[in-house]
């Protein structure tokens, strides 16, 4: 589960960690008040508004309706209210959003912490992600901070480094103090820096997280050090221990198929093929999609229905796949272990015949238990439906009906 900058620097602060304050607004209204407070509180002259979307360059994307960034520093609080209208309730476009802008429905108006002082401040790059690999947490780190770290990592390699943890005795000092020291800092700031690190790995560890990413993370001109931004994904697996978090989930950031596929218990992610799948089991899934891919067509989307098959979750599915307007053929292909696959043929009839006339071509393959009964109830059906045996004969069919 992914969370919005704010929802991220919520969980960083709880662990001890140094973050850039700020207050979230969803309207123009309250914006200069919220400001207002803020100033109050830090001192700040100057206030960073930033976008609060789930992706990734919102500094150099831009808003479809105003022509605004989406991260952009407003210089003292009667610029709040112009600056907080150029970003609310428009659509940012980034290079991670896919040609598609997302709706800002929340900002971040956040403290200006690059203030002068007796040295220049300096950003960094700092992740905590899994490195499934090798087993091992690892703290992925750079000097060059504030940027596009996939350029960095192809143009300046040897500018990105990687500290793995043991999971047997969990981060050490000596790591921590590494890091600062390849970052090349010293004296106060070099302390901080230790400081951060391990509590930063604390919130990674503790929130069951899958990233924690800082970019950027500022050495202030007075040596403090602090996380200005942050991407955090959590571990969807682990979030019965942390019900706080799992409120924190924001569904308008989703794809709408796939929330709805959520509520309904079944797997959904939407793709961008022509031939719908609905499978039991995730493994005979991605083998679907290859058998899909191979015959000539390109998979619409990865749903897997489960252990229970039956007429009323098997329609659920029908209904979310011919969501997609670019399905051209559906490939049912279930196992039948859990499930006989008589019940899951009689599902896919009852479900078409609630359904009325399904404008595209079935093929079904059913194996396991009773496979023959089922293949018997789908060519007595009448329907459009197409039974197949093995998985080629399935591919086939599925190229036949394509071409």
């Amino acid at each position: 589960m992914n969370l919005h900058e704010y929802q991220g620097k919520s969980i960083l602060e709880s662990y001890g960690v140094a973050i850039q304050r700020g207050v979230v607004v969803d309207n123009v209204e309250e914006a200069v008040a919220k400001a207002k407070e803020l100033s109050a509180s830090t001192g700040t002259e100057w206030f960073v508004v930033k976008a609060q979307i789930h992706a990734g360059g919102r500094g150099k994307g831009t808003v479809e309706e105003t022509g605004s960034h989406g991260v952009v520093l407003a210089k003292g609080i009667d610029k709040v209210e112009e600056t907080v209208k150029g970003i609310l309730g428009g659509h940012l476009e980034t290079a991670q959003t896919n040609g598609v802008g997302k709706k800002v429905n929340k900002v971040l108006i956040a403290e200006d912490v690059y203030y002068p002082g007796e040295s220049e401040p300096s950003e960094f790059y700092m992740s905590v992600l899994l490195d499934r690999a090798n087993e091992r947490n690892a703290i992925i780190y750079s000097t060059e901070g504030g940027m596009d770290i996939e350029a960095v990592a192809e143009n300046t390699p040897h500018l990105i480094f990687k500290e793995e943890i043991d999971p047997r005795v969990g981060l050490q000092g000596f790591q921590a103090r590494k890091i600062a020291f390849n970052l090349g800092l010293s004296g106060q700031a070099f302390k901080e820096m230790t400081k951060f690190v391990f509590s930063l790995y604390a919130a990674y560890e503790g929130a069951d997280s899958s990233m924690f990413e800082i970019n950027p993370v500022l050495k202030t001109s007075d040596n403090k050090i602090i996380a200005v931004d942050a991407k955090v994904t959590l571990d969807d697996n682990a979030l019965y221990r942390h019900k706080a978090y799992a409120a924190m989930r924001d569904k308008t950031e989703e794809d709408p198929m796939e929330v709805e596929a959520d509520e309904a218990g079944l797997n959904y992610v939407n793709l961008d093929g022509n031939v719908g799948c609905m499978v039991n089991g995730a493994g005979l899934a991605m083998a679907t999609m290859d058998i899909i891919k191979l015959s000539g067509g390109n998979p619409a989307n990865f749903l897997d229905v489960g252990g229970t098959a039956d007429a009323e979750r098997v329609e659920k599915a029908f209904r979310l796949i011919l969501q997609d307007k670019n399905v051209e053929a559906i490939l049912v292909n279930i196992f039948g272990g859990i499930v006989r696959c008589d019940r899951v043929a009689q599902g896919i009839v009852d479900a078409y015949k609630n359904m009325g006339e399904i404008p595209v071509p079935i093929i079904v393959r059913l194996q396991g238990t009773n496979a023959v009964e089922a293949k018997a109830l789908i060519d007595a059906s009448g329907l459009n439906v197409h039974s197949a045996v093995l998985l080629q004969e399935a591919a086939d069919l599925v190229k036949s009906v394509l071409s």
